[in-house]
């Protein structure tokens, strides 16, 4: 038989069961925003070809990316340290965008040599964007937790009371 909604939301109630399924609605979230960016910049208004509308797809879904995954996934909030957060984040990222600008060059480069019309090409571009970055989505997942480590205390408790010292 299938999960019960008792037992789905008995497995959402794990610190590492709820952080995934946070973690993958944000990776959701951003692929909308590079997926459409993309097909909207190459795809439809062909702006620029596929290599730098895909790194600006990647690089305007890496903004909302970056703070939900801090503040939601991980429930941090405040400044964030440049050091610890914002550069080894960015860097993942571009390491992510390195590895698509690769798969989507070749896309594209497959699709001219094979004379296929610019909508398939469009198609081909976006997939080979997708697959890229579902290649790297599980590693970012951990060294992202890594990243944003919340002492495991804060993270099985519920709500922690406010005490008011004033």
């Amino acid at each position: 038989m299938g999960l019960s909604i008792v037992r789905l939301r008995e497995l959402y109630e794990r610190p590492h069961i709820r952080k995934l399924t946070r973690y993958s609605m944000v990776s959701v979230i951003s692929t909308i925003v590079s997926q459409g960016s993309l097909f909207i910049t190459f795809g439809v208004l062909r702006l620029w070809s596929a290599v730098p509308a895909n790194v600006f797809a990647n690089a305007l879904a890496t903004v909302p990316s970056y703070y939900l995954d801090r503040w939601w996934v991980w429930g941090k909030s405040g400044k964030s340290h440049l050091l610890k957060e914002v550069i080894p984040f960015w860097t993942m990222s571009f390491a992510g965008m390195a590895l698509s600008m690769w798969t989507v060059w070749l896309a594209s480069r497959w699709s001219v040599d094979h004379h296929y019309a610019h909508l398939l090409e469009a198609v081909f571009v976006n997939g080979a964007n997708l697959f890229a970055f579902a290649v790297l989505w599980l590693v970012k997942f951990f060294l992202i937790n890594k990243m944003f480590h919340v002492s495991p205390v804060v993270e099985d408790s519920e709500e922690q009371p406010v005490v008011d010292l004033a």
